[in-house]
């Protein structure tokens, strides 16, 4: 067999992918548009760009879930983690990386082997061949369009996310279970406000600090979402009239609330939920300050953070199957930002990923998929799993498959999964190689 694939984008996820194949002996045509050209948040003409932060997160695997990934990726062989251990700068616990030195570090890497084959062109069609896209956040137009021609429009173009905690951390003396008029069951968890509180949470909001958006991602971002500060500085009332109405809401004593925020289910497990409406663009400091006024919410961990950019990516539980090969077209994988992962090394994990399962079907083999007790496992899931309301996920421990007994401790729970992870990550490289 001809083992050739075409891999379309150079950033973390498409590095990823074009390596790993190019290390097992094949033949990768790596395409991108640098450095003729740029898209709009980019300038280095090395690939693997860091576009807006050096720090890759938390190092400690047993504390710290993208630690844990990070711990994943280097047993199965990454790239990207070998460069930033090799280009990293002093960070606490944080994996913090000098970011030009690491774009060159990758680039050198790819541009010097010998089954790379490196083309400076815009890809402006989904190829018919054995592909991974891995275009990320800002793939280009002429591109976007001929991925939402092959999947039927399920493609977005901002992504608006509310936070996401810990059903573990919330204060269950402050919140109930129910829906709406007491239909449905006991989907939502309400944590209502009375005046003053939610009066301190809008004046908070309304005052909270801002991430700063490009000026490209304004104008379509707030035209397709409203930020809940947004919305809040409309008037004193008006998230008791959208976001946390109480109307239909009582506890069970019959007791009626001024305002109530509710929480859905993020994960079919239910150790996640989301903060329904509360997409924001507050920095992620300020997210925890503010939110955690709301009763409920005071001692809360936040899984995820809400965020609001240009993110180009797909509905992958439409399009994607688990090994993250497109439904449709099975000898073309999609891989990066664009599948719904969020941030550097879980996108680079997902390269990672699509080039494992690329490689088992080159070698004729049925693609063997991690389970949910890894990060890797999980993040295959995310993407794959049935999700009517599906946004991009970064790794956490709440993402990860329940353990079998139940620990109350953080530290201990988190070090338990760590290492049930990492078991499992090695017994599933042993199944590949």
């Amino acid at each position: 067999m001809n083992k050739k694939v075409k891999v379309v984008g150079a950033g973390l996820a498409g590095a990823e992918a074009a390596y790993y194949l190019a290390e097992r002996g094949v033949k990768v045509e790596l395409y991108d548009i640098k450095p003729k050209t740029f898209t709009p948040a980019h300038t280095d003409k090395n690939f693997c760009e860091l576009v807006c932060s050096n720090s890759l997160k938390g190092k400690d695997p047993y504390s710290n879930a993208c630690g844990l990934l990070k711990e994943e990726m280097r047993i199965l062989g990454s790239l990207t983690m070998e460069a930033a251990e090799n280009t990293s700068v002093p960070a606490g616990g944080a994996l913090a990386v000098e970011r030009e030195s690491f774009a060159q570090y990758v680039t050198q890497k790819l541009k010097s082997h010998k089954n790379i084959k490196i083309l400076c062109e815009e890809v402006v069609t989904v190829p018919e061949e054995r592909s991974i896209i891995a275009t990320g956040p800002l793939t280009t137009d002429k591109l976007s369009e001929s991925i939402s021609d092959i999947c039927g429009g399920q493609l977005h173009f901002y992504d608006a996310s509310a936070p996401i905690v810990s059903r573990d951390s919330l204060d269950f003396e402050n919140c109930f279970f129910g829906d709406r008029y007491g239909k449905g069951g006991d989907d939502y968890i309400n944590c209502p406000l009375d005046k003053e509180q939610y009066e301190n949470f809008v004046n908070s909001l309304i005052s909270a600090d801002k991430a700063v958006l490009h000026d490209f991602e304004k104008r379509e971002i707030f035209e397709g979402c409203m930020p809940v500060e947004v919305m809040a500085a409309r008037g004193f009332e008006s998230l008791r009239f959208a976001n946390l109405k109480p109307v239909g809401l009582k506890d069970k004593n019959g007791n009626r609330f001024y305002a109530v925020l509710q929480l859905r289910k993020e994960n079919a497990d239910g150790t996640a939920y989301n903060l329904v409406g509360c997409q924001t663009n507050l920095k992620w400091g300020e997210q925890k300050r503010v939110f955690s006024i709301i009763p409920a919410l005071k001692n809360a961990e936040f899984l995820r953070y809400g965020v609001m950019h240009r993110n180009t990516f797909l509905n992958s539980p439409q399009c994607l199957n688990s090994d993250f090969s497109f439904k449709s077209r099975p000898t073309v994988f999609f891989a990066g930002q664009i599948t719904g992962v969020e941030g550097y090394v879980e996108s680079a994990a997902s390269g990672m990923l699509a080039a494992v399962h690329m490689l088992e079907k080159l070698n004729g083999n049925q693609p063997v998929i991690p389970d949910n007790t890894t990060i890797l496992g999980a993040l295959s899931a995310h993407i794959s799993g049935a999700n009517e309301d599906f946004q991009p996920m970064n790794a956490n421990f709440g993402i990860l498959k329940s353990l079998d007994k139940i620990i109350k401790d953080k530290k201990q729970r988190y070090a338990a999964l760590a290492q049930r992870a990492l078991e499992n990550i090695r017994e599933y490289k042993s199944k590949l190689f």
